[in-house]
């Protein structure tokens, strides 16, 4: 019979062994025609095999669970989630042979939805973002699982040193680049880790990089960059799945970041949809978030690179952002937005929306 301790050393190895079968991701090169000196790159997490940025996220929150004690054999893993995180939880749940739960607020696209169930997990929605905590943490009392907590561990649970991390990877993948060392790397957050992790790495390294982070309406972050006070919160959730918070995140840590944009929601998503066009992929509005602050950044400079991130694919918003009847029944008018970008891709020209 296998103890407890050997099921621990075998689901660590199958961790590890699965992250070995993975390749890294890609990082494309975004051409801006009238910005010759500025290079802008994109990393894209969407060729993770759970399809986001959240599966190197997922991979260590399993990892940190295991080796602190805290999932055994047959543990019921809840994750609260705007989706991608659980789907990535999901299928790493499946590979250890554990039931799974994601905490969803009702706005998760069902496509979604549809990939948490494929992998075998349970989906309990509720109906504002701001629920999935305590529900999080009833359900793991009542089923004497292990609640994640993704926003409380994201920042801590990966080796910001290395390891493979993503800006690891991100320096290593510029080094034969015009200018290796980024002027700027653009993200956004959600739980905090990935710009908690970038910025690390940016001060232990000693790059000049700047770290600007983009944020969403109806979340708190840029508030909370300003002002510093960890009380803040937000009536509604974020629009944009994924990123942005009501309340100010445990892994948020700001002091490791430069800057904190604003971007509005009509921006984002006419960002995801301008890079469908002129790159010929579809990606989610996260990505439209930060590439419409690295474009905005882009416009401000005569020479150097910046880099951003590609977070998941559009596959998964046909039913939202790439779907022109539920955009105009949200209230978006993302036609000026899209005509900035535009102008600023064919002409080098950046205006101001009003």
């Amino acid at each position: 019979m296998t103890s407890a301790r050997d099921w621990v050393k075998q689901a660590v190895h199958k961790i590890q062994t699965d992250f070995s079968r993975s390749a890294d991701t890609h990082l494309f090169l975004f051409e801006l025609p009238k910005c010759p000196g500025v290079h802008l790159y994109m990393k894209d997490e969407s060729t993770h095999p759970t399809g986001s940025l959240k599966h190197r996220l997922a991979r260590s929150l399993f990892l940190y669970g295991l080796c602190n004690g805290w999932i055994g054999p047959g543990t019921t893993i809840i994750e609260a989630s705007s989706g991608s995180t659980a789907v990535s939880e999901a299928y790493f749940a499946r590979l250890l042979g554990l039931p799974f739960i994601a905490v969803v607020p009702k706005t998760t696209s069902p496509e979604k939805v549809s990939i948490i169930e494929f992998y075998g997990g349970k989906v309990h929605m509720v109906e504002s973002g701001s629920q999935i905590y305590e529900v999080s943490k009833r359900l793991a009392a009542e089923t004497r699982g292990h609640f994640m907590d993704q926003f409380t561990y994201a920042e801590r649970v990966t080796d910001w040193r290395g390891n493979n991390n993503i800006a690891e990877s991100i320096f290593q993948q510029m080094e034969q680049e015009r200018h290796p060392v980024p002027a700027w790397i653009v993200c956004s957050a959600g739980t905090g880790g990935t710009s908690a992790t970038i910025g690390r790495y940016i001060n232990y390294r000693r790059f000049d990089t700047r770290l600007c982070v983009c944020d969403p309406e109806n979340s708190v972050f840029y508030d909370y960059f300003r002002t510093r006070d960890p009380t803040l919160t937000s009536a509604r959730g974020s629009n944009i799945e994924g990123i942005g918070r009501p309340r100010v995140e445990p892994s948020f840590v700001a002091e490791v970041v430069d800057s904190v944009v604003r971007v509005k929601d009509a921006a984002s998503i006419a960002a995801a949809r301008f890079l469908h066009k002129t790159f010929g992929r579809r990606y989610g509005g996260s990505t439209g978030t930060n590439l419409y602050g690295a474009l905005r950044i882009a416009s401000q400079m005569q020479e150097g690179s910046i880099v951003t991130l590609m977070c998941d694919g559009g596959e998964r918003y046909l039913h939202t952002y790439y779907n022109d009847d539920w955009v105009e029944a949200q209230g978006f008018n993302i036609k000026p937005y899209l005509e900035q970008l535009e102008r600023f891709y064919l002409e080098g020209t950046w205006f101001d929306v009003s």
